[in-house]
């Protein structure tokens, strides 16, 4: 090779991590094609997310009729899942089957499910607004379809995505798993974006026919995404398969262990406290915009990509600076001090009637999530012991989607008690102000965590050897 094709092969080789902030997470290995096939299910779960609460939230009230109460319900079915991914970690830690994998089953489980879901979710919603013949059957057969719809769509999600995360964590070296789980979650922002453009398109002219494509196109989706994310990703074990082994704790014993953690009930409650604080405004920012600064849905709409753009940005950061040794207890705390200046920006918007102040808000609000969600996601990867990781990330995600679903919830419900008493600038004011005071709190929850964290190979126990009966390719 001539000396000038080496400089250019260098300067390529240079510029991938500099511009691609994941294209770094790769190792011997788990090289990058691999890595990237993985994160699939996460594009999945995006997918599922969008159309449970954007498309179908809109199409069943404003297409198919269907009383906003009971929309409301129907969207949140999933999150009764959401307390149970603890549980669902701890049985993928635990379990043995006869072709030796642990995290494949429940991902292979969550995907029928979130298929199943899909698959029957179109005729449940047509049957449930009435539409065509279906206004004959009756009104129970549509409200039970529909609601085992959603539940098995959000079962799905939550099983998949827990036991994906600890298969990723499974595979990365350590000194990788910060970019690992940037590229995790960038890949589902991904492919809520993608999903959203295509949804729309599609269904720009409603038909139920149009409605039954799309939901079942959904379905096959996310069952080639996840096979695909999952060929040849984990090795077989002789260790796992069943009567052999003799751990016997139940999930009791383990969650009290896993408790008794260096700071683990601490960080579990910073992490709900911050994610409450980030996520009461989603159903209030575009709102707000609109009835207080007076902005156009065109121009409403454009936060939402302001705020997306702000997580990229944030987990790409966060990403490049833990890969580098930094305390993700600090990025997390990080993160809540820009939310802090976030939430002021968005508060003193509407008083100085500054629309780029307000988008400037909306901005760093998402740059602030992606920090300290980044930030804590990590820290309970690196922090958590080998045989527990399942455990951990479950009990990381329960608190997440469940502080998130009472986040929205509790949001929805102050703005509408003091919209009337207090007019709509206030109602909302009260709210961020809320937000403020609880990322405040979350800071004092974590800050004794940055300064007191010891080393993870101290808090990590040993691995177990196990003997392989096919190496993965």
């Amino acid at each position: 090779m001539s000396t000038s094709h080496r400089r250019w092969v260098t300067a390529w080789a240079s510029w991938g991590p500099r511009f691609l902030p994941f294209a770094d997470a790769a190792s011997a290995d788990l090289p990058l094609s691999r890595l990237l096939r993985l994160s699939l299910f996460q594009v999945s779960f995006g997918m599922a997310v969008v159309m449970l609460v954007g498309t179908l939230n809109r199409v069943m009230i404003v297409e198919l009729k269907v009383p906003a109460a009971l929309v409301a319900i129907m969207v949140a079915l999933p999150l009764l899942a959401a307390p149970f991914r603890a549980l669902i970690g701890f049985r993928s830690d635990r379990h043995r089957s006869e072709l030796g994998w642990r995290r494949v089953p429940y991902i292979w489980m969550g995907t029928l499910m979130q298929f199943g879901g899909f698959a029957i979710m179109p005729f449940a919603l047509l049957v449930l607004a009435g539409a065509g013949q279906s206004a004959q059957a009756p009104a129970w057969v549509g409200q039970l379809g529909a609601a085992l719809a959603f539940l098995l769509v959000g079962t799905g999600m939550h099983t998949t995505q827990t036991a994906g995360l600890a298969l990723a964590t499974d595979l990365a070296p350590p000194h990788a798993q910060p970019k690992v789980v940037g590229l995790m979650y960038v890949m589902q922002l991904v492919g809520m974006i993608f999903s959203a453009l295509v949804f729309g398109d599609l269904l720009s002219e409603y038909s139920p026919g149009a409605l039954i494509r799309v939901i079942q196109a959904a379905a096959v989706t996310t069952l080639v995404l996840n096979v695909t994310a999952l060929w040849k990703q984990e090795a077989r074990s002789r260790n796992r398969k069943p009567g052999q082994g003799h751990d016997e704790e139940s999930f009791g014993q383990a969650w009290q262990r896993f408790c008794s953690g260096p700071d683990t009930v601490r960080r579990l409650c910073g992490v709900g406290l911050g994610t409450m604080a980030f996520t009461m405004q989603d159903v209030l920012l575009e709102p707000y915009g609109g009835e207080v600064l007076k902005l156009s849905v065109s121009h409403t709409t454009f936060l939402t990509a302001t705020l997306a753009l702000g997580g990229l940005i944030g987990f790409a950061a966060a990403s490049r600076v833990l890969s580098r040794g930094a305390d993700p207890y600090r990025m997390a705390c990080a993160g809540a001090l820009v939310g802090i200046a976030a939430f002021a920006a968005v508060i003193a918007s509407a008083p100085l009637s500054s629309i780029p102040l307000f988008v400037a808000g909306a901005f760093l609000i998402g740059l602030g999530g992606g920090l300290f969600a980044h930030g804590t996601l990590t820290a309970t990867m690196q922090l958590a012991p080998r045989e527990q990781i399942g455990l951990a990330l479950g009990a990381w995600g329960a608190v997440q989607a469940t502080a998130t679903g009472l986040a929205m919830a509790l949001g929805g419900l102050i703005r509408q008690l003091l919209d009337d008493p207090l007019g709509p600038s206030a109602a909302y004011t009260s709210v961020y102000t809320l937000e403020l005071l609880m990322l405040a709190a979350t800071l004092l929850a974590m800050a004794p965590l940055a300064r007191n964290r010891a080393p993870a190979s101290e808090l990590k126990q040993p691995d177990n050897p196990e003997v392989q009966i096919r190496p993965n390719p």
